[in-house]
Parts: structure tokens; C-alpha cells; sequence
């Protein structure tokens, strides 16, 4: 399988070629906080799976060992990596893919941190674009 994505200002573009080990949605409050939302989708591959084929992430040091890589215009979240945790791999946020439903998710992780709301946001009332103001 091979997928591309990119920021929201089309400056950083990337390929990734094979399956992902997974596809996991993340809810730690770091991802949150990087990403100003209530959960991060995440799908991990090793590192040479990946190639930037337009434009140059910025790096930031997240924490000792996580390196978070964004658009340095848009400030679009799209990778992680965290050389001693996960040696070799590197995460990319799901929802950059040009097409983000090619690969379902497969797990929730940190859901110690999860917001608590976050548990039940299922049962919530639908609308196809917005509710409607009457």
C-alpha cells in the first residue's frame, strides 16, 4: 500500500509505502495539546517507509526523546518518532493522508489521560454539516 499526505498549506508533502504496524488514537495530553484536539490518530511504520517529497518539517523536543515534526508554515502536526522508545519507527498523524480512510483504526491508547467526555462522545446527536438554528 502506498499513501500521501501533507500539511494543510500543501508546504510538506510525504509518501509512505507499506502496511502500518497499527493505527492507533491516541489520548495523551501531549498529542492533544500539540494538535488542539481531544484525540490524535496515529499510524506507525518504520522509519524508512517514509519519504518528505516537498518542503522540510520543522523538528520540536517535545520531551527528552519525542521528536514531533510540523509544517513550519500552517504549523500542521505530522510525525513522531522517539529514538528510545521506539527505535526505527515513526508515527504519522492519520488525518494528513489525502486520504485518511484507507486505513481503519485499530486501538484507543492512553485512555488514562483521555478526557473524560471523550468516553461517551459516541451517543452524541449527528448532523451530516451543522445543526440547525431553529
Amino acid at each position: 500500500m502506498k499513501l500521501a499526505g501533507g500539511c494543510h498549506c500543501g508546504g510538506v508533502r510525504y509518501e509512505v509505502e507499506g502496511e502500518p504496524y497499527t493505527h492507533a488514537l491516541c489520548h495523551c495530553s501531549d498529542c492533544r495539546r500539540h494538535a488542539g484536539a481531544p484525540m490524535v490518530g496515529w499510524t506507525m511504520y518504520p522509519q524508512e517507509a517514509l519519504s518528505i517529497t516537498k518542503g522540510t518539517p520543522k523538528v520540536y523536543e517535545s520531551s527528552e526523546h519525542g521528536r514531533r515534526q510540523f509544517c513550519p508554515d500552517c504549523g500542521t502536526g505530522l510525525f513522531y518518532s522517539n529514538a528510545r522508545m521506539l527505535p526505527g519507527l515513526i508515527d504519522i498523524q492519520s488525518g494528513t493522508y489525502d486520504t485518511p480512510g484507507e486505513i481503519p483504526a485499530r486501538i484507543h491508547i492512553q485512555v488514562a489521560e483521555r478526557i473524560s467526555w471523550m468516553e461517551r462522545v459516541h451517543e452524541l446527536p449527528v448532523f451530516d454539516r451543522f445543526p440547525p438554528t431553529e
